[in-house]
């Protein structure tokens, strides 16, 4: 992968210095911070009616899957909505290559997160020749068009591709293959992906040679260190997007009622859920 010289820095600083910028606190206490602001952005989000994409492209096993989930599991599916699309079927195969897609593009008020998106078509397609050269490099040069048309629609869209190293990458398919609770996580395209590095890297390296525009940019995160990865490309995230802190109405619970003098315990027989502990 190319070097990419832009930082970000220059966008809503407030949330820019962050606390991996300046080496204060531990993952924890950074990954809680943040997570409050992502609460703070989806209450702004909700008020709003604002209409949020974020892609996740990388290296596979470069960790994209983590970061997507510190960033929804604490916030609500009504709003975050994580699109991880499959193989197309059949009837997809036939449609405008961008349709299924397209069904998934957020409402007034939603954020989606693509876990890979229409750039498999740059990706995995064109290497493990799903698309033919012609296909794949007339995606590259009308997919900015379609971008720029749904930025200029008012719709934030953000674009972050995390990458790895061969030897991280290595490492961690080694412990996919070891471990039970990962082994679901290894499939057939990632041993090609391995064997193929510097197909993927030919290719990856062009798509963000082509696609990376004003309107769209590319943001690249080095992700040898998951954790560093998780908090640098969040801080970033919340970077990117002129929310405010909404005010909280606090809620009075009452008075819960008073238990009716009529009542009567029901006695039947219930199943049980056994105490494991």
């Amino acid at each position: 992968m190319g070097k990419k010289k832009k930082d970000g820095k220059d966008r809503n600083a407030e949330v820019g210095t962050d606390a991996a910028e300046t080496g204060s606190g531990g993952y924890g206490e950074q990954l809680h911070r943040l997570q409050v602001e992502i609460a703070h952005l989806q209450a702004w989000v909700k008020k709003t009616g604002a209409r949020i994409v974020v892609i996740f492209e990388g290296r596979d096993a470069a960790g994209k899957g983590g970061v997507i989930k510190r960033i929804t599991e604490r916030v609500s599916p009504r709003v975050f909505r994580v699109t991880a699309l499959p193989a197309p079927s059949d009837r997809e195969k036939t449609q405008i290559y961008l349709q299924r897609y397209i069904a998934h593009l957020p409402a007034a008020g939603e954020i989606v997160i693509f876990d890979r998106s229409w750039y498999n078509r740059a990706g995995v397609e064109r290497v493990m020749g799903f698309c033919s050269a012609t296909q794949a490099h007339r995606f590259l040069e009308q997919i900015p068009r379609y971008e720029a048309t749904l930025v200029e629609s008012g719709l934030i869209l953000l674009m972050y591709f995390l990458d790895v190293s061969d030897a991280e990458q290595e490492k961690r398919f080694r412990q996919r293959i070891d471990d039970p609770l990962r082994q679901w996580k290894l499939s057939p395209m990632d041993i090609e992906s391995y064997r193929r590095w510097w197909d993927y890297t030919t290719a990856y390296d062009e798509m963000i040679r082509m696609t990376d525009t004003v309107h769209a940019p590319w943001w690249v995160v080095p992700s040898d260190d998951k954790k560093a990865a998780r908090i640098n490309c969040i801080s970033h995230l919340l970077g990117q997007i002129p929310y405010e802190k909404v005010k909280f109405d606090k809620p009075k619970l009452g008075d819960r009622q008073t238990r009716p003098k009529d009542f009567t315990d029901d006695t039947s027989f219930r199943n049980i859920v056994p105490h494991v502990m």
